[in-house]
């Protein structure tokens, strides 16, 4: 059974209270930002040869090529939650994060470059 999709209006407005208030945000303001960028990312990048892990709010599998189906993934992107939203919404480069290490990425088709930021047009409208 699929999981239910979140609503864009809820997403967003989840995305947009985390980057007002970093610190501040919540716990569940967290957990439906990353989801629902995660979501998003799953979306417009279907396909299962990348799994991007948000620990410890979510994971997808996204890029269209040879489907993993066991063990650990040959590609693999993993981040926390600060740096992931900030790639989803375009305020950190992929390049910035994979070279301050706050990314890690392993294998040949773990480079997310093409598919961020998720938004293309402003968010703060």
């Amino acid at each position: 059974m699929a999981r239910a999709r979140i609503d864009d209006g809820l997403g967003r407005t989840a995305v947009k209270a985390y980057l007002a208030d970093e610190p501040g945000a919540s716990r569940d303001t967290k957990a439906l930002a990353v989801r629902y960028t995660l979501q998003l990312l799953a979306e417009q990048a279907e396909g299962n040869t990348v799994e991007v892990r948000v620990p410890p709010f979510g994971a997808v599998q996204c890029i269209a090529g040879p489907r993993h189906t066991r063990g650990t993934p040959p590609n693999v992107v993993e981040t926390d939650v600060a740096t992931w939203l900030h790639l989803a919404t375009g305020t950190l480069a992929w390049a910035d994060g994979i070279g301050s290490g706050r990314i890690h990425a392993s294998g040949q088709r773990a480079d997310l470059t093409a598919e961020l930021p998720l938004f293309r047009e402003p968010l703060f409208r």
